[in-house]
């Protein structure tokens, strides 16, 4: 029998499955394990490649005849951010983003519970009990944080932190970027439009940290719940002759080789 080192990635297909985007779909992905030494640099190479992470897992779809599922990264430094962005961005100027370590409080799966019972009561992540949040935060063997947003508490002065928490993202740290795994809020703030200002606040964490890209996952056209990945302009987006660049809808052009 051979044996396979710790660090050799064995890759393996789940079988079909319906899909959670495309109506009258099946779904497959293509997986392997996130583990060891080398987790981090394997992590970065899959990622490049259009691969997502989920706990240790690390995930891409694998469909029989379909390649609607797009991987989409953000560039940050040349990214401006429109009208409507700043609006997004004033509208929560009272809030500030704390990195911490990654790891679970009771504070973040209160917003969790609220978030999957308002957001998400059918899908997947439904039925997530406080020890999957845990899992789910903890069981990574790659740089992964947790920025918190919170409230300023302003009868401490202008700067003091510490506030009511009202929104959560779990990043990776990558290379040459950050990639957000997952994100989630008070589904009772419903006139902050969070879900963007988080991603607006990731592109500008990415900018001051020299990090070129903010990495989204997938963009999917004609799914409703994928298409505001759309407007983070210009983008890059993973396609078979590799990263094309995209500045506007319908616009792609390869980037210059370096």
């Amino acid at each position: 029998m051979t044996q396979h080192s710790r660090d050799t990635p064995q890759f393996y297909l789940t079988a079909p499955s319906p899909c959670p985007y495309l109506p009258g779909r099946q779904e497959r992905k293509v997986f392997t394990h996130l583990v060891g030494d080398k987790a981090t640099d394997l992590n970065d190479l899959l990622t490049h490649g259009g691969f997502r992470r989920s706990q240790s897992i690390a995930y891409r779809p694998a469909c029989d005849q379909c390649r609607a599922c797009v991987s989409v990264r953000v560039i940050a430094n040349e990214f401006r951010p429109s009208r409507n962005f700043r609006k997004v961005m004033a509208r929560n100027s009272d809030l500030v983003g704390e990195q911490r370590s990654a790891v679970p409080t009771s504070e973040q799966y209160s917003i969790f519970r609220g978030y999957l019972d308002q957001r998400h009561r059918l899908g997947g992540m439904a039925d997530m009990t406080v020890l999957d949040y845990a899992m789910m935060v903890e069981d990574s063997h790659v740089e992964t944080r947790i920025i918190e947003y919170r409230r300023r508490n302003l009868s401490n002065g202008p700067n003091a932190r510490g506030g009511e928490l009202v929104a959560v993202a779990l990043t990776d740290v990558l290379s040459d970027g950050l990639s957000m795994v997952y994100s989630f809020f008070d589904p009772a703030e419903t006139t902050r439009s969070l879900g963007t200002f988080m991603i607006l606040d990731h592109i500008a964490r990415a900018r001051r940290q020299g990090l070129p890209y903010v990495y989204l996952g997938y963009w999917i056209e004609g799914s409703k719940k994928m298409d505001y990945k759309s407007r983070y302009l210009p983008q890059q987006r993973l396609a078979a002759a590799g990263w094309l660049r995209v500045d506007a809808e319908g616009d792609t052009a390869p980037e210059p080789q370096e």
